[in-house]
């Protein structure tokens, strides 16, 4: 049995990877204690990836419920409910009641109904209450992301007052950078900085120094839109409220961050077309059945819609016999359109992800795309016209027709074909939006299929009637 890590520890100090490791290996307790102790948590959950069962067993049971509190909230989900098997009900308490509620609800999400259950037990009746409040909101939601650790005062505190109050909350607020303020029915109505209240007098009342709290969600709301909305505004923290206006918790920026990133892996992967549920794991640490299962079904999907394109192929087979030389630029004019029309997609998309456009604005998007697809295309055509005109004869390449008429439809074909992809690259994710689908699963397979079938059709009709064939 031995130390099973990979990259991470490439990431890591030499000194304290070899520590941990030599710890692990004589399984001593003190000595892992202690490498432990050198490492953030965050780091330690990177590690724990890489164990196997019983390495993993001695690792939680020898940090104990305190560090493993920190070390669990930090680990992919599909591994945290067998980490927490390893502990007894007295440790489960500990561990239970000192998660942060966000972490708390984030794991009673994806443990099991006997689990949560058991879990529910362990907790004490204010935690089991916020955290069966907590629970009502959807996960992808703010209010399934957010935190009710805050600061909180009201508008008729004096400062000494809400120094008192938040002197009491210290050690539970997940964050003091920005403090919220509160009517006497909990409706939130400012908001005061720390430095705020250090530097203003005891006897100053919140209501005379607060700032107006503009800058706020409903705990409805997608949780990628709210952390949009903090990024844009530069918050640290984004206030959380219910239809009427009563203060519930608040989104911090590493929230935002987190949320942001897995948002973006689950892009990259839909335009990957890659399905599935997205995977917490290091790629190394993902099983292949998992890549297998994800990756299968679009590949066969599409292995059959590239049916389509050989069928084009074959049904211009005369077109070829009578010009072979055609199929020298065949590859490069459907390449032509996927490139375009995936550069399209992919702005299209990012626009629509930060909230710079929408499906409104179709008519706009698709202007702008149109002259952008037709200045690429209109380039591309005389490149290559040019190219075949002065270069191809050169190459003593074998031809029937004049070199004249092979530049003109070859570049007439690469017009049509990138000014067509690129408009449809830009309208496929607003179409996908439109009715509710993802732009980023729709758009990358859908348009590469597209744009084969469509290449050829536009490459062969132009060939047959510029050449005359």
């Amino acid at each position: 049995m031995g130390w099973h890590g990979g990259g991470v520890a490439e990431e890591l100090d030499v000194d304290q990877v070899e520590q941990l490791r030599a710890a692990m290996e004589a399984r001593d307790g003190s000595a892992l204690l202690a490498a432990a102790g050198d490492l953030h948590y965050a780091d330690l959950a990177h590690l724990y990836e890489n164990l196997d069962e019983e390495e993993r067993d001695f690792f939680l049971k020898t940090i104990g419920p305190e560090l493993a509190t920190d070390v669990i909230g930090e680990l992919p989900w599909t591994l945290i409910e067998e980490a927490l098997e390893h502990f007894k009900p007295a440790q489960l308490r500990i561990i239970l009641g000192n998660l942060s509620d966000d972490d708390r609800v984030d794991i009673f999400q994806i443990v099991s109904p006997a689990n949560q259950r058991r879990f529910f037990s362990l907790l004490g009746p204010h935690d089991e209450q916020l955290t069966r409040n907590l629970l009502k909101y959807e996960e992808d939601s703010a209010g399934g992301r957010m935190t009710t650790s805050i600061g909180r005062i009201t508008a008729d505190m004096t400062v000494k007052q809400a120094i008192t109050v938040l002197r009491r909350d210290q050690e539970s607020a997940e964050t003091l950078s920005r403090i919220f303020v509160v009517d006497e029915q909990g409706r939130l109505v400012g908001k005061v900085r720390l430095r705020d209240l250090a530097f203003h007098p005891w006897a100053t009342l919140i209501f005379d120094i607060m700032e107006d709290a503009d800058e706020r969600v409903l705990a409805t709301l997608d949780q990628e839109a709210a952390a949009r909305m903090l990024a844009k505004y530069d918050l640290i923290v984004l206030p959380v409220v219910d239809e009427f206006d009563h203060l519930l918790g608040v989104i911090t920026y590493d929230d935002a961050m987190e949320i942001l990133q897995e948002e973006s892996t689950e892009d990259i992967e839909k335009l990957a077309a890659i399905g599935g549920e997205q995977s917490e794991l290091s790629y190394l640490n993902t099983s292949v059945q998992s890549h297998f299962r994800r990756r299968v079904i679009w590949l066969v999907v599409l292995a059959f819609v590239s049916i389509f394109s050989g069928y084009v192929m074959f049904r211009f087979s005369e077109v070829l016999n009578q010009a072979f030389v055609l199929s020298l630029f065949l590859p490069m004019v459907v390449a032509a359109g996927g490139n375009s029309g995936g550069q399209a997609a992919t702005m299209v998309i990012r626009a629509m992800s930060l909230g710079e456009v929408s499906t409104g604005m179709a008519m706009r998007i698709a202007w702008k795309e149109m002259q952008t697809g037709l200045l690429l295309g209109a380039t591309l055509g005389v490149a290559m016209g040019a190219f075949i005109y002065f270069l191809l004869p050169m190459l003593q390449a074998q031809t029937d027709v004049t070199y004249a008429r092979l530049a003109l439809a070859v570049s007439a074909s690469l017009l049509i074909q990138v000014f067509s992809s690129t408009l449809l690259g830009a309208l496929l994710p607003i179409g996908a939006r439109s009715i509710r689908l993802d732009p980023a699963v729709v758009s990358s397979p859908s348009l590469a299929s597209t744009v084969d079938v469509t290449g050829m059709l536009i490459y062969f009709s132009a060939a047959k009637f510029i050449l005359s064939l």
